[in-house]
């Protein structure tokens, strides 16, 4: 039985190898490490001082203050990306076509950095101390929302939440509904930025717990 054949023409990558496909290929193929220490927040207490961080990305930049303000880290990587995969595809969005046209993010976690903050500001000022854009931004399929209403894409939007497979998982299903008929164009990938004191914390804890757990070797 034949299938429908589904082609990538337009790619965008924010990394920690660079904050677009050509740094961040061209670093990969000369071996470079986006590992270093960490920048982010104060590692003093963590037994993790380093992680790959992405440098340099000024979302008021790219974004615009407002958007920026507006939107978890996890977005903006993804809103850029967008941006930079349209562009090289050379897609045009019109009336006649923008209802065929969808978005598919993933992400494991969603905005973490939202959750932080807002518990934060819970704790210390109460419900007054709670961002009204907290729920929007902190959200799972933020991203896929955020770029369908940027672009004005009014196809399918979900989020696919599947841990560390989210992103390959949300360009799979992108390609499905293309084969399926649901759409003619879909924007794919996936978007994280879990590098908050928290979210480091919890994966310490969690190495600390296995190797407590490990069954101990027979006599």
């Amino acid at each position: 039985m034949s299938r429908t054949r589904v082609v990538i023409t337009g790619l965008g990558c924010v990394s920690p190898l660079g904050l677009d496909i050509a740094s961040s290929w061209n670093a990969a193929l000369n071996g470079e490490s986006g590992a270093a220490t960490l920048t982010l927040f104060d590692t003093s207490e963590f037994k993790t001082q380093f992680a790959a961080e992405v440098k340099g990305f000024d979302a008021k930049e790219k974004l615009g203050p407002r958007l920026a303000r507006r939107t978890d880290r996890f977005t903006q990587f993804a809103l850029e990306s967008t941006r930079q995969a349209i562009e090289q595809s050379g897609l045009e969005v019109t009336d006649d076509n923008r209802a065929r046209i969808g978005v598919v993010i993933g992400t494991g976690i969603g905005g973490v950095t939202t959750i932080l903050e807002g518990a934060i500001g819970y704790f210390d000022k109460g419900p007054r101390g709670v961002s009204p854009h907290m729920v929007t931004m902190m959200l799972p399929d933020s991203s896929a929302g955020y770029i369908a209403v940027e672009y004005g894409l009014q196809g399918p939007n979900m989020a696919v939440v599947t841990a560390c497979a989210s992103g390959a998982n949300a360009i799979g299903e992108a390609a499905e509904m293309i084969r399926r008929g649901v759409a003619d164009v879909m924007v794919a990938g996936g978007a994280e930025a879990p590098i908050v004191p928290i979210a480091v914390a919890g994966f310490n804890t969690m190495g600390a717990i296995s190797t407590r757990n490990e069954a101990p070797e027979k006599a």
